[in-house]
């Protein structure tokens, strides 16, 4: 069997919210099935990336910390003996309020904001005592290429903190949050201590310790749609010259 290392990035679970961030428990009951059953071994985030592919291994990080991670995607993942990984913007758990930055305040004051609820740190922490890697996601999940120097550092060095004083383990990965990222905020990641980070590029790059793309699946995305972002081929494909090629070509096809 070839080695592949897959790192695929979720958000929330719901049966019901029809976010573009959101799937349903049975989708995602059926797309950890279909890693199972291709053989993939499942391993945390900065294990998987510190031990290198031995086989196929397979990565499943949460961005953001809703609630529903713990609720719904963990005892599916518990089936299947994957461990996952949550990535916490750290202004929020314990709060009073949703979470709300650009993207999913559109949610508030409707019938879904109850799906914005952050987890707690002590359902954090019960993550962690279950085999769970708890990683940043900044402090307020903003767009980092945007912020001045002490705001980013603040950004990524607070929210390492806070998580390392609130899960009692060192706090060594990070997701940038909307993927945004940039050689000065790769470089400000490394001087803050983490030794691991993750995107979701619209192209697939080479993999680099803190800049490691991730396939990221969202609302729409049917089994057919899942099969070709899991594959190792088409992974390739994306990430070669090609993809940078293919993608554009969308960008015009898709113009009105």
């Amino acid at each position: 069997m070839r080695n592949d290392l897959l790192v695929l990035c979720y958000h929330a679970v719901s049966p019901s919210w029809p976010a573009d961030l959101s799937v349903t428990p049975d989708t995602l009951e059926h797309q950890v099935a279909e890693l199972a059953r291709r053989g993939y071994r499942g391993a945390r985030f900065s294990d998987a990336l510190s031990a290198g592919p031995e086989g196929r291994v397979v990565s499943i990080t949460f961005d953001d910390s809703y609630s529903s991670v713990l609720q719904l995607a963990k005892p599916i993942l518990d089936r299947y003996g994957y461990p996952g990984t949550i990535f916490v913007p750290t202004d929020w758990p314990d709060g009073p309020c949703p979470m709300c930055w650009t993207g999913i305040d559109c949610w508030l004051d409707t019938p879904f904001e109850s799906e914005l609820s952050p987890l707690a740190w002590s359902e954090l922490r019960e993550l962690a005592n279950a085999g769970w890697e708890v990683g940043s996601h900044t402090c307020s999940h903003p767009h980092l290429p945007e912020l001045n120097e002490a705001t980013l550092t603040r950004e990524l060095c607070d929210s390492k903190a806070h998580i390392e004083a609130e899960i009692g383990e060192p706090c060594v990965s990070l997701a940038y949050p909307y993927g945004d990222l940039n050689t000065h905020v790769i470089n400000a990641a490394h001087e803050s201590g983490y030794r691991w980070a993750c995107t979701i590029p619209r192209v697939l790059s080479s993999p680099r310790p803190l800049a490691w793309p991730r396939a990221a699946i969202y609302h729409d995305d049917n089994m057919r749609r899942f099969a070709s972002k899991i594959s190792p081929s088409l992974r390739r494909l994306r990430a070669s010259h090609i993809g940078g090629w293919l993608d554009q070509a969308r960008l015009v096809l898709s113009r009105p």
